[in-house]
């Protein structure tokens, strides 16, 4: 089974966010860049099929020189070899089109891309990758299972849990509970060795439409003061006039 995850280089939920150029643009000074959450639950699930059934786990991010670190990190947790498409992300239509490009070169079985990344929250990419190969599509997966040409995946819908089979090749929008958190993989020192070693190539990317462009960001509003009180009396006052909670 030759499997590909698709890794976004995404900055550390601690970081401080701003934004330059009248708050059009990301300002990614002094950010620490990670691997995307879901994509990790994801790589790591690609892990246990590298382990138990001998697949082929590659990787692809689309993106400059700048997320290399980040793919590194992959390939040192144990993927085989990674794939840097030469471009900028500028939205999900975009992104989607050149892994597309990718996976119809390299006759992927399975697909595993997060179910949506954590800067822009766009849950946009695996749906529309799906439809550009005409694969199955499984989204919100909280398990999977793969035999012979068959994927068993466990998925998240409102109020429980739903249980789905669809035939390979297929790409599956994987979140939080795909693994167990205490099963994420931290890169060793000989990981991180062999990464070095391990093939990192990149693609020029193929001309795609950007569908959609950011016209500003704009930050939450920041909290507000807060008040102390030892009085019930007062507080049920706060709680009905001020915060009309009751």
């Amino acid at each position: 089974m030759k499997i590909l995850v698709c890794i976004s280089n995404v900055p550390d939920t601690t970081s401080k966010i701003n934004f330059t150029d009248g708050d059009t643009k990301f300002d990614t000074n002094g950010v620490q860049f990670v691997i995307n959450p879901n994509d990790e639950f994801g790589l790591t699930r690609a892990m246990w099929f590298k382990e138990k059934q001998g697949a082929t786990v590659h990787i692809a991010t689309v993106g400059d020189a700048s997320v290399e670190p980040t793919m590194r990190k992959a390939l040192a947790i144990g993927a085989d070899e990674g794939i840097r498409i030469n471009a900028v992300p500028t939205d999900g239509f975009f992104v989607a089109e050149q892994l597309a490009n990718v996976i119809n070169d390299g006759g992927y079985d399975l697909v595993i891309a997060g179910r949506e990344s954590i800067d822009y929250n766009g849950g946009m990419v695996p749906g529309i990758l799906a439809s550009l190969l005409g694969y199955n599509f499984i989204n919100t997966c909280i398990g999977l299972e793969v035999e012979g040409d068959t994927a068993t995946a466990t998925r998240e819908i409102d109020g429980g849990k739903e249980k789905v089979e669809a035939a390979l090749p297929a790409v599956i929008g994987g979140q939080k509970g795909l693994v167990e958190e205490s099963d994420l993989k931290i890169p060793n020192m000989r990981g991180i060795m062999m990464a070095r070693k391990k093939a990192l190539n990149v693609v020029e990317p193929v001309d795609a439409t950007k569908a959609t462009v950011d016209s500003k960001f704009e930050k939450p509003a920041p909290k507000g003061a807060v008040k102390l009180t030892d009085s019930v009396d007062e507080l049920v006052s706060l709680l009905h006039n001020e915060a009309k909670v009751i």
